[in-house]
């Protein structure tokens, strides 16, 4: 069981400051969209780089923070029915949910997704726009926000494990 927490609370731990840090990424997305208001509105000059550079730190900071999302339960779920079962039950429908669901849709993405980046990459892919923005970077957030999130996947899994073996939660 001590192997078990040690693995729980490594992946909680890398998630959460992964998380933490994802989450300053709002105050640079601040910063741009009061940039690029006061060049339209006040200057009359609007830039050809922040619209795009708005939409690929607000992707960065939406998809990097789902792992922080799932670690601290912010995740929409819809539970009428799954608050009135015990403990075990719920792990066991937890379990079997991670199981059909959750690995496999987050596992395929990871796996698209990578093989997406490196091609990326490999041609120097940048947007059809005027600013040519690198996509490539954008397309890397991508297997690494889900593979934080199948990690953190594993670490609900490994609670869920610790419930039904010690009838209690980490």
């Amino acid at each position: 069981m001590k192997v078990l927490k040690k693995i729980i609370k490594g992946i909680d731990t890398i998630n959460l400051w992964v998380g933490k840090l994802g989450a300053w990424s709002i105050i640079i997305l601040t910063l741009l969209v009061v940039f690029e208001v006061i060049s339209r509105r006040v200057f009359n000059s609007p830039t050809i780089w922040t619209y795009e550079t708005i939409t690929m730190v607000y992707g960065f900071h939406f998809m990097i923070v789902a792992a922080y999302a799932l670690l601290h339960k912010s995740i929409v779920s819809v539970d009428i029915l799954y608050e009135r079962f015990s403990l075990k039950a719920k792990a066991i429908l937890d379990l079997i949910t991670y199981f059909i669901f959750f690995f496999p849709f987050v596992l395929g993405v990871f796996y698209v997704s990578y093989g997406n980046a490196l091609f990326s990459w490999s041609i120097n892919e940048t947007s059809s726009s005027l600013f040519g923005a690198p996509v490539y970077l954008s397309k890397t957030v991508i297997p690494i926000a889900f593979g934080l999130l199948a990690l953190q996947g594993l670490s609900e899994v490994l609670k869920r494990i610790y419930v039904l073996v010690r009838g209690e939660t980490l």
